[in-house]
């Protein structure tokens, strides 16, 4: 693509300098620019530490950039496109770079505060075993063509992410599954991307931080719904889906703002999707579901209500593919458990140990009372809060601790930046205001300490729950990510403890 085909992309622009210049990539990250690249000086996100990209382009340009995409004039000696928004303008090129490869792919995107994972990953399997090739992107990684690597986020920036879907494509992808968080929707991630499916599974506090409050956070999510089209189809294929829990609030929202079909699941009240019957324990559950397209009895090996949801809305999408029922049914059956999602960890000792991602408030709680339904004896918990993030929910997390714990060990979950003295301090307040008792509780930043005490501490028919960092292999402290997986620690503090 020449630099000047890219102007004609957008009505308001300015171009400096030759505009029959190539462009050959896109790319955010000055370090990753190369000869032929287009770099983007993306300006910094409103309440995010990032930095405005425009004081790296001398930085790009000595590693080759071709050409800047700004929101201002830089004194560089290359050409520039000077654009109001660089953040739509970088999906508008990218997606015709890659020849708008959405258009050739069923892409089903799911959006929530909890549960994102889970459910797509539900969504792929069952697609898969109906003998479709699938894609997956989310926050495990990027899967194409039965093969998966790592990748920063669950929401690519959209040269990424566009690029992602013409790789799909090329391997001949049918169907793409993927997260899309409300990072993504605010900064424009997904601009431009078609989508079939939008799946909702729930909304609670989490990412104050940047959206500032709740209504903001859901505004966001709100735009993953209004986006999906305003056309009608008589082509099946074409049809435009909202997947929506019934159970909440944000979903009246929701439905309000997409010109999709709406398709609602839920367990409390009238759905098109609902399960009851449910039934728990600590191997898996099991449950009724009835639907526009009959009724069946799952079987699941994951276990929690909140898994009753995700695999709901999983259904839901499903259907309106058009795989029957029973189909589903037999695919659900034969669904591992997702990495990190109530992982248990066995190392034959005579307790059990889940590691899970819960790192919210409603996430906590969703693993401490599903452990609470079928534990035998003592929950012993370890947890922490983020660094840099919302720290409002905080004390939410130790009250919540607090509630269904036998004892609590408050660690460090990822302090980033901040003194991770500080910010157990900040959970201990939740714990405090509670009464919950100052001999059934510690602090311990060091959480490789914190996992081993625990363990320690387990005896017969305990249970004890990792939560926050789930399937990630990494520490961030003082800004310096370190080597670090829950459940590798879990399984040495167990195999430590039985020699």
């Amino acid at each position: 693509m020449k630099l000047n085909e890219a102007a004609a992309l957008l009505p308001v622009k300015r171009l400096i300098g030759d505009g029959t210049i190539e462009i050959t990539g896109l790319k955010i990250d000055s370090h990753l620019v190369q000869a032929g690249d287009l770099y983007l000086c993306a300006p910094t996100p409103p309440n995010l530490k990032f930095k405005d990209r425009h004081q790296f382009a001398g930085d790009a340009v000595a590693n080759g950039a071709a050409a800047l995409l700004c929101e201002r004039e830089l004194d560089l000696n290359v050409p520039m496109l000077i654009v109001p928004d660089v953040r739509y303008a970088m999906a508008v090129i990218a997606n015709q770079l890659y020849g708008y490869p959405s258009r050739e792919l069923q892409v089903i995107g799911v959006t929530g505060t909890n549960g994102k994972t889970t459910t797509a990953h539900l969504i792929e399997h069952i697609v898969r075993e109906q003998g479709f090739r699938t894609g997956l992107m989310g926050s495990l990684g990027l899967k194409i063509g039965g093969e998966t690597s790592e990748y920063e986020g669950n929401t690519p920036e959209s040269p990424e992410l566009q690029r992602n879907f013409r790789r799909m494509i090329d391997a001949k992808t049918d169907y793409c599954v993927m997260e899309v968080s409300s990072h993504g929707l605010q900064l424009g991630r997904v601009l431009g991307t078609r989508f079939r499916t939008a799946v909702f599974t729930n909304l609670t506090q989490d990412h104050l931080d940047f959206h500032v409050t709740m209504d903001g956070y859901r505004e966001a999510k709100g735009l993953f719904f209004s986006r999906l089209g305003n056309e009608f189809s008589p082509d099946p294929k074409e049809r435009k889906y909202a997947v929506l829990n019934a159970d909440d609030p944000a979903s009246v929202y929701f439905a309000s703002v997409t010109p999709a079909q709406v398709i609602t699941y839920g367990i409390a009240g009238d759905a098109d999707v609902r399960a009851d019957n449910i039934r728990m324990s600590a191997r898996g559950m099991t449950f009724r579901v009835s639907s526009f397209a009959g009724v069946a009895d799952m079987s699941l090996k994951l276990v929690g209500n909140f898994n009753v949801y995700n695999a709901l809305a999983a259904i839901a999408a499903a259907l309106v593919e058009g795989i029957p029922l029973e189909h589903i049914r037999r695919s659900l059956e034969t669904m591992p458990v997702v990495d990190g999602r109530m992982e248990t960890i066995d190392e034959g000792q005579p307790f059990l140990v889940a590691v899970d991602y819960a790192h919210t408030p409603d996430g906590v709680e969703n693993a401490l009372s599903t452990i609470k339904a079928f534990a035998e004896a003592r929950i012993i918990t370890v947890f922490g809060c983020g660094g840099d993030r919302d720290k409002t929910k905080r004390p939410i997390m130790g009250s919540i601790a607090a509630r269904y714990s036998d004892y609590v060990f408050v660690t460090s979950d990822n302090p980033r930046t901040e003194d991770p003295e500080a910010i157990l301090l900040d959970i201990e307040k939740g714990l405090q205001e509670t009464d919950y008792p100052a001999d059934r509780y510690e602090l311990l930043a060091d959480r490789r300490e914190a996992i081993k005490k625990a363990i320690e501490m387990a005896s017969p028919g305990d249970v004890v729950l990792i939560a926050g960092k789930g399937h990630e292999t990494y520490q961030i402290i003082g800004g310096v990510s370190h080597h670090f997986d829950d459940r590798e620690e879990a399984r040495e503090a167990i195999r430590g403890r039985n020699e």
